[in-house]
């Protein structure tokens, strides 16, 4: 079947249009400065970084660390829910500044946009009752430990546990935590943000026994916002001498900002 010239000339033109990467929209700080407002990206839908409080307004980690910036700036925070797909393509369109949307730093992800200094993190280790002594990885042997299935975290137990270590595998974080309170394990692999929210709950019933991996999170902005990233990583350096990250992470998280964040560049 032939096609039409016409429609032809327009698929083409369609897929060459597909086929070329979109310029990027640098963000200029002197603009946001006299407009008097930063729109940051920020998801609402990953606890405890992103949230909505009870009126539906952004809130968490992200969202104090947010106003922080833009009180930095000297100026407004205007706070713009993304998604996870989404927030890359927001900022490098320009219908935001800056994302302070939990975005782990990643060699892939810096050829996209660019990175201020790490400004918080999400860590993997092993957990479990406080008083069950498991110090290092060859203190899960003859124990049973639950993670999610093809997850970071099973990935990094599989990878230390020595023979003898009883892992198993549920379909998400919800059922290996509950595997965890009911007692049918005594361990689990899990993120600090995941025992963060069983700690709100359960108090100190667990705790940290060693850690497996961590990833730093920075705030990105769009190739060519020189200005404002050296802004940025000076607020962000600036709030971790001042103690003003620890307070916000104390409260979201139950704990200080954790040292592989303080240290990083």
């Amino acid at each position: 079947m032939k096609l039409n010239r016409r429609l032809f000339t327009t698929l083409a033109a369609s897929a060459l249009v597909a086929g070329l990467a979109a310029p990027s929209m640098a963000a200029d700080l002197a603009e946001i400065e006299a407009a008097g407002t930063v729109k940051i990206g920020m998801l609402v839908d990953f606890p405890p970084f992103g949230i909505q409080d009870m009126s539906g307004n952004p809130d968490g980690y992200d969202a104090d660390v947010a106003k922080a910036l833009a009180d930095y700036m000297g100026v407004t925070a205007q706070i713009v829910p993304v998604t996870g797909p989404n927030r890359i393509p927001y900022l490098l369109s320009g219908q935001v500044d800056v994302l302070v949307a939990s975005l782990g730093i990643t060699e892939e992800r810096a050829q996209k946009v660019d990175f201020s200094r790490p400004y918080a993190g999400i860590s993997i280790a092993v957990y479990g009752d406080n008083g069950l002594e498991v110090t290092d990885k060859a203190g899960l042997s003859g124990q049973s430990i639950s993670v999610a299935r093809a997850s970071t975290q099973d990935s990094g137990v599989t990878a230390v546990a020595p023979e003898g270590t009883d892992i198993r595998r549920f379909d998400d974080d919800a059922t290996a935590v509950q595997a965890l309170l009911s007692g049918q394990v005594k361990l689990i692999g899990a993120s600090n943000v995941v025992m963060s929210q069983i700690a709100a709950a359960m108090g100190d019933r667990f705790d940290k026994k060693f850690d497996l991996s961590s990833q730093v999170q920075g705030i990105a902005v769009a190739p060519g916002s020189d200005a404002l990233l050296v802004k940025i990583n000076g607020f962000v350096e600036q709030a971790k001498s001042d103690g003003a990250l620890d307070k916000i992470h104390e409260k979201w998280l139950g704990e200080p900002l954790p040292d592989f964040v303080k240290t990083a560049q």
